[in-house]
């Protein structure tokens, strides 16, 4: 017999954030900012920052579903962060957004 989970699918959010010449180390801290109070947000399974060679930031995150990643959108931390993101980015993040196709562990190690 086949069970079929009826939870929605984990959703994750990943993409680039190249910042304007000058502002790396101003991004880099924005960016370490949101990480320890996003990982304590309700329904967070993963959120990592990487620095890439070329000063590239790489965000990734998953999130238990949509409802869980809206509320995340709507915290002040959140949207202090999107007021301000722009000063320092250079064009457009390029950001990816999907729901989990793969199987998801009930726990990470």
């Amino acid at each position: 017999m086949t069970t079929i989970s009826t939870a929605p699918a984990p959703v994750s959010l990943y993409g680039f954030l190249t910042p304007k010449p000058g502002h790396a180390d101003e991004l880099r801290k924005l960016l370490m900012d949101l990480v320890e109070p996003s990982r304590g947000h309700a329904g967070n399974l993963q959120y990592h920052l990487h620095e890439q060679e070329d000063g590239r930031f790489f965000l990734y995150e998953i999130w238990r579903s949509q409802e869980d990643l809206d509320r995340h959108n709507a915290t002040p931390l959140l949207r202090a962060f999107m007021d301000e993101l722009p000063e320092h980015l250079e064009g457009a993040p390029e950001a990816y957004f999907g729901a989990m196709r793969s199987p998801y562990p009930a726990t990470v190690a």
